[in-house]
């Protein structure tokens, strides 16, 4: 009787209390990179190919320690992606609140995976063997019972608390962090559509999936991280599967890539313009940061103002839809007063069109590029000059 109620209230390995964090701190981390690798970037935009063992691996993971169905949280996601911030939205905080989406996050989800026509449509291409349709789908409860049963026995009832974070883990990170967060605040490294933001450029804690910014940028690349001092953990142990031979990555974000500069603008640039045009336009926000910022130095050395110039360096690189329209009174002030802001965000605002205005025919939009790159050649301004000598230099 006192072995029996030892068990009950320390369990079978009598852990300390660290040995009790480390645990759970393991089993969320495999919970999360189950979510991030196989729902995320395998099942939701085949951004890679899994071997049948860890695909059944992280399926069974799923069902252990969430309850999850695949077809469900692929469907979701999906239509999140195709109705970004619109109504349709499954969990955007751009249409339901900040608020309501970090702290009700998972009633949205439910809500939208009980959407029968949202899984007709998009839940297309996921698992339909015999354990998904008699086991995982059929049986969601038993198997975070079974976890409950594992923890309770092995750290008696400690275990329940360690069960409820388990429990709670993907609920707060995915359904409000990422969701809530990722669409509401962070930096951004490209205008993508929508508002997404990279919450850390270290994606550790849920994965990669910090990466917000880059993954709506690039939704089928398999890498979230894009620049030098971004790190997906996610992505490393794909690398890893891969080397083992056990996953093989069909897709990752394009780059740019230069060669000598042609004498005109020619097919292939039009062409490696469009494919990377989220990198390059973003090559154009910096140097118009970097004009906003000799600005205000100057502004600095004659002792003026230059609260105006701060704020033109913050909104003037996004594309113009993403400025509030509380400061646009105060930025076209800006830019009536410096003519070279004005005239690089007119022409930044002409070379979007290339790809926005989808009535142009492939010879007018090649036209109108290499007239652009004739008029910021001529322009007088530097930073325009260079940047239409590198679209003539970059590669298709």
């Amino acid at each position: 009787m006192d072995k029996l109620l030892d068990i009950v209230a320390n369990g079978l390995l009598h852990a300390s209390w660290w040995q009790m964090i480390l645990v759970v701190l393991a089993v969320t981390h495999v919970t999360i990179a189950s979510v991030t690798i196989f729902l995320h970037r395998h099942q939701a935009h085949r951004s890679l190919e899994l071997h049948a063992l860890p695909s059944h691996f992280f399926r069974f993971w799923l069902w252990l320690t969430t309850g999850m169905v695949t077809k469900e949280w692929t469907a979701v996601h999906r239509k999140h992606h195709a109705k970004c911030e619109q109504a349709e939205d499954p969990h955007s905080p751009q249409v339901y609140g900040i608020r309501k989406v970090l702290l009700e996050g998972v009633e949205l989800y439910r809500a939208e995976a009980a959407n029968q026509e949202t899984l007709e449509r998009y839940g297309h291409n996921t698992p339909d063997d015999w354990l998904e349709r008699h086991v995982y789908s059929r049986h969601t409860v038993l198997g975070v019972s079974l976890l409950l049963m594992a923890y309770l026995l092995l750290f008696g009832v400690a275990g329940l608390s360690m069960w409820a974070v388990t429990m709670l883990w993907i609920p707060v990170t995915a359904a409000g962090i990422i969701n809530g967060l990722g669409h509401y605040w962070g930096y951004r490294n490209f205008e993508a559509q929508d508002a997404s933001t990279n919450i850390s450029p270290w994606g550790i804690i849920i994965g990669g999936e910090e990466l917000h910014n880059n993954h709506h940028t690039y939704p089928t690349s398999a890498k979230l991280s894009v620049k030098p001092f971004e790190f997906d953990i996610g992505w490393m142990y794909i690398r890893i599967l891969a080397r083992l031979g056990l996953a093989r990555v069909k897709k990752t974000a394009p780059r740019a890539h230069y060669g000598s500069v042609k004498p005109v603008a020619d097919e292939q640039t039009l062409q490696a313009l469009i494919a990377n045009r989220y990198e390059l336009m973003a090559d154009y926000a910096r140097q118009v940061r970097a004009a906003c910022s000799a600005e205000i130095q100057a502004l600095k050395q004659r002792q003026a103002d230059f609260s105006a110039m701060r704020l033109a360096r913050r909104w003037l690189p996004r594309d113009s839809e993403k400025v509030p329209a509380s400061v646009q009174p105060q930025l076209a002030a800006t830019r009536a007063a410096y003519p070279v802001l004005d005239s690089m965000i007119a022409m930044r605002e002409e070379l979007r069109q290339l790809w926005a205005n989808q009535s142009l025919s492939r010879e007018q939009m090649l036209q109108q590029l290499q007239a652009w790159c004739q008029r910021a050649e001529a322009s007088g301004i530097a930073a325009l000059r260079d940047f239409a000598l590198r679209l003539r230099a970059v590669q298709a």
